[in-house]
């Protein structure tokens, strides 16, 4: 008989547990007639113990060993038998369920962990599809802004963002749901407390030295450091490398955590619903507008800041293609992101237990796919070939679009917003290219900024209501009459026939959500463009936002990194091209001891011309080469544009002979060489 009653217990408790996710405790003590009178007030004793335990602040878990032992053969369990009166049977099972909550905490911080570190992984997908999409002659710096973001980024949320956008309302994934970090900034407005930013948890000091939090942090960190990623791709091959670090650190450390505790902090825009009944608050289930509209509109600021490539606009307005690069590259680079999108947005729900993770992968799927398709019909039916670049943004923008979205919305309904988002984003980039004259080499403010807008309003439209009860503290139901009525707080009594309703969009009955999207989207336009201009602005005045003409001309590489991107000959062994009695390899060394770096600068000659004529001079041939080869080479160290370099030599010298030498080979025009002083 107790063999029974155990397992008909363990059965209980179990499908309670994970039917729910929730467990009622130890039953309160009674008063037992049985029980002599102490062992009565020793058990009513006991329970206001855990009354007064429960009242406390939940204290943070620094290194994950606050929890319990979460083996299944526990103590209590071993000494269970057939003997064993119902109070032991009890405990055992509080036992196992309590291990049991905390082995389902451990599932959803690894699950955020494993999320994060797709979304890191990212970030090599970006500084591919940027680095393809533009010239070769920046490969390296390209590549490099792409690379350091992650790290100044970082820096800047873990000393300062972080705090500013979790610091009123950071919770730890162990033990109860209470938040550990509470400290958030508040403004009065019609009589309700809206939240502006957090002042807790700076650098996981206090009470954020907690393993969840941590948890927390890594995973925010690489969706804020996608946001600095975006407007690189706007300003690339003509941003200086110092300008950018210092808009790294600003765009980290303010104007993206202000934001984004707007949103996702508890501040005043996810408060929207629960003060003023507007929709659930702004909603925004992974990033199209904390994130991706956030990066887009820095962009766009950057981009009309910094102004056009050279050559990107002719005189009368008109456009010149400057093609990119590499095609494979930023195709594999689309893959990859659209590889790590799983981790952004399935990820966002934070809980592997979450199973509505399932819709937010298929809808993210879908949408890309979308993407990717109507931008490939519509480049090959209008422009008569299917653009290799349109189908990798029109995919990106189908992510982009769904990121707010996908886990309100149907699979149907997400196909529709990445077809629209495939086609909005053609019509975007060409509005800015030809109309406002923004020159954005990768496509970034449409792809980020004006389908993050579009995915944010899908939200408003197109919810369908069955995923998201009391989103922010906000509670909606559909009555028996079918209208559909807000609640200032989760009512005791639901009335009769009411269904609580989940986040719902116009299309599904409740127009209030577009409302508060639309807030929303303004507000990040007018918070981050204004502040974008200022930043920018600032770096203008101080540093400067742009490199040279001459160095944007001849490639970022080697001015700003000190190192090519691509070394098509290898510049440390071109003895090789030499044919002739008596050539003598020089040291490897570069530069040789003690011998003088210059630059030798040549006007007259187009670039690739010069480079023709220097390629055929030093190419195999049964004639000696002539004396002023055999005077110049010997000291040139690598050809960059219309630049030589030089290690060695009378510089003066250098530069007359190589004069006379491109002059010999020119067909026409005079050629003139100056060092560069």
């Amino acid at each position: 008989m107790r063999r029974l009653l155990l397992s008909i217990l363990l059965g209980m408790a179990l499908v309670l547990h994970f039917s729910t996710g929730v467990w009622s405790g130890d039953p309160p003590p009674k008063n037992d007639p049985a029980k002599g009178q102490g062992e009565a007030k020793a058990e009513e004793k006991k329970a206001e113990e855990k009354k007064e335990e429960a009242k406390k602040p939940p204290e943070p878990d620094k290194n994950g060993t606050a929890s319990k032992d979460s083996s299944w053969t526990t103590d209590s369990i071993k000494k269970l038998d057939e003997k064993s009166d119902t109070k032991s049977v009890v405990a055992a099972i509080n036992e196992i369920v309590d291990n049991v909550s905390i082995n389902r905490s451990g599932v959803n911080l690894m699950w955020t962990l494993f999320s994060g570190f797709l979304v890191m992984f990212m970030q090599a997908g970006f500084a591919m599809v940027e680095t393809g999409l533009c010239r070769s002659k920046n490969a390296a710096h390209t590549m490099a802004m792409n690379f350091m973001i992650y790290a100044i980024g970082m820096l800047g949320f873990y000393f300062v963002g972080f705090g500013l956008m979790y610091g009123g309302i950071g919770t730890s994934f162990f033990g109860n749901e209470a938040d550990l970090l509470t400290s958030e900034y508040k403004l009065t407005i019609a009589g309700k407390e809206l939240g502006i930013f957090g002042y807790e948890g700076f650098m996981l000091t206090g009470r954020a030295f907690d393993v969840g939090l941590m948890a927390m942090f890594l995973f925010q960190m690489v969706f804020m450091d996608t946001t600095c990623t975006i407007p690189t791709g706007t300003m690339a091959e003509r941003w200086k490398f110092g300008a950018f670090i210092a808009f790294g650190f600003i765009i980290s450390t303010v104007i993206y955590p202000i934001y984004g505790n707007w949103v996702w902090g508890g501040g005043w825009l996810s408060q929207l619903g629960n003060a003023f009944g507007i929709g659930h608050g702004h909603v925004d289930f992974a990033g199209s507008s904390v994130v991706h509209m956030t990066g887009g509109v820095c962009a766009l600021v950057g981009g009309l800041v910094i102004g056009p490539r050279i050559g990107k606009y002719n005189k009368d307005g008109t456009v010149n293609v400057l093609p990119a690069h590499s095609v494979p590259m930023y195709m594999i680079g689309t893959f990859i992101l659209a590889f790590g999108w799983f981790g952004f947005n399935p990820g966002s729900a934070l809980k592997a237990t979450d199973l509505n993770v399932a819709r937010c992968a298929v809808t993210t799927m879908l949408a890309g796919a979308a993407g990717a398709m109507t931008s490939m019909i519509y480049m090959w039916a209008v422009y008569k070939k299917p653009d290799p670049s349109f189908m990798c943004n029109g995919m990106l923008a189908g992510l982009v679009a769904i990121t707010a979205p996908c886990a309100f919305v149907s699979p149907g309904v997400a196909v529709l917003i990445g077809g629209v988002a495939g086609v909005l984003v053609i019509w975007s980039c060409l509005f800015w290219e030809k109309t406002v004259k923004v020159d954005d080499p990768v496509g970034a403010i449409s792809v980020h900024g004006v389908n993050g807008l579009w995915g944010v309003l899908s939200v408003g439209l197109f919810a369908d209501g069955t995923y998201g009860q009391g989103w922010n503290n906000s509670f909606w139901y559909r009555m028996a009459d079918g209208t559909v009525r807000w609640f200032a707080a989760k009512p005791d009594a639901v009335p009769e026939g009411a269904v609580e309703l989940g986040v719902t969009g116009l299309f599904y009955g409740n127009p209030s959500q577009l409302y508060a999207q639309l807030i929303g989207i303004t507000t990040n336009i007018v918070w981050v463009g204004l502040t974008s201009f200022i930043m920018f602005y600032g770096i203008e005045l101080i540093i400067g936002n742009r490199v040279s003409a001459e160095d944007e001309v001849g490639g970022l590489d080697i001015p700003e990194m000190g190192v090519l991107g691509y070394i098509n000959d290898d510049p440390a062994t071109p003895e090789g091209h030499i044919l002739h009695p008596g050539a003598e390899p020089r040291s490897a060394r570069v530069p040789p001891d003690g011998k003088k770096r210059y630059t030798v600068v040549v006007d007259g000659l187009a670039p690739d011309k010069i480079s023709s004529i220097w390629s055929d001079l030093c190419k195999p041939g049964a004639k000696a080469p002539t004396p002023e080869f055999l005077d110049v080479y010997p000291n040139m160290t690598t050809l960059q544009g219309n630049r030589f370099r030089f290690t060695g030599g009378d510089p003066d010298a250098v530069s007359k002979k190589l004069g006379k030498l491109l002059q010999s080979q020119a067909s026409g025009g005079a050629v003139r060489t100056v060092v560069e002083k």
